[in-house]
This record gives structure tokens, sequence and C-alpha cells, in this order.
């Protein structure tokens, strides 16, 4: 199989991985492991022993990607983001729905997001965010079992070719370093509100 390209030279590209084409490659390994559905949940998707996000808080935050805890939510990088310091804030307790919150979960938790949102501004100078979840299945949650609220930061300009056409997001950082980043920058003892 050969290809042409602009020039009169004809290029091999049978067995192409590491012949030289003229394209640079932007490897992501990381999202064969979603588009494969590795690390969803098994079984029963009500039993909290197999629920990822019942999980997580029962490792060390380095371990788990945890921001921050509070004490009824917690802060966590989204393994599988959408962009750098695209975060997650997460009940403690199991429950899938928000109006399944109490009045003091609820509060944390939109206190906790108005903290991810100081933070990562003040971290990371996003030029905006998109912040919402999906109840249910059908409404796109990946794990509809356990609430879940969406933190993703977003620049001016960073929808390019690479999501549209690629279906792939280019991330600039690892997301332990990401994770230290925003642990080191976390805003939750100051007022969420204030102009960073």
């Amino acid at each position: 199989m050969t290809e042409s390209g602009s020039s009169d030279r004809t290029i091999d590209v049978t067995g192409a991985v590491g012949v030289p084409d003229g394209f640079e490659r932007m490897w992501t390994p990381h999202r064969m492991a979603y588009l494969n559905g590795e690390n969803k949940p098994q079984g029963d998707p009500n039993d909290p022993l197999q629920c990822p996000f019942c999980v997580i808080p029962t490792k060390s935050d380095e371990d788990a990607l945890i921001v921050a805890r509070g004490s009824l939510v917690y802060v966590v990088l989204n393994l599988y983001p959408y962009n750098a310091g695209h975060v997650l804030v997460v009940p403690f307790r199991h429950v899938a729905d928000i109006t399944e919150l109490t009045t003091a979960e609820g509060a944390e938790f939109l206190l906790f997001t108005q903290h991810a949102i100081a933070t990562i501004r003040s971290a990371t100078t996003a030029h905006g965010f998109n912040v919402g979840m999906n109840l249910g299945s059908v409404a796109g949650a990946g794990i509809a079992a356990h609430l879940h609220q969406h933190v993703v930061p977003r620049w001016g300009g960073d929808s390019n070719f690479m999501p549209i056409i690629g279906r792939t997001r280019v991330l600039p950082q690892l997301l332990s370093d990401t994770r230290q980043v925003l642990a080191d920058a976390w805003v939750g003892d100051a007022d969420p509100l204030r102009n960073p």
C-alpha cells in the first residue's frame, strides 16, 4: 500500500508505525481504557463495595487522585478528563440523585463546587467552566448510581481539531501532577466567591 503526498514522491505506509511520514502523533493510551469500559462498575450498581466513588475515599489522596476532602463530600480528578483540571465533586454517601442529598450534604456539595472553581481558576487561569451533572444513564451518567458533579475548566480555543476530528483530548500534564497542583492551591478555607 502506498500513499502519494503533494510532492512527487511515494511513501510506503505498510507497517507505518515508527516510519517517518510527515505526521506528528500524540499518543493518548489512557483513553483506550475508557473506550474499552475498564474500571466501569460490574455487578449491582447499588452495592457500595463495587462503586468506584465509594472505594476512592478508602485510598490515599495521591493514589485516588483526591484533591480535597470535606465532612460530607470530596473532590477528585476525573480519571478520563475532558480538559486538564477536570474534577468531580462527589458525596461520600452512596446516593444517585441530587434530590436525595440532605440539606447539609447539599450545602457542602455546592460549597466544594465553588471551591473547586476558585481553585482551578487560581491555579490554571481558566477562562471559563462547564459545571453540571448527568442524572441517570440515559442522561449520560457513566456511573449513574452515585451522584457526582463535573467541574471542567475551559480556555478560549480549547476545542480544536483533536476532539472534533480525532476524538482525542490532548492533556499537557499527568493526572498525578494536576492533582498535586490543585491540592496545593485548594482554597477550602477561603471565601470561594472572592476575586482570585
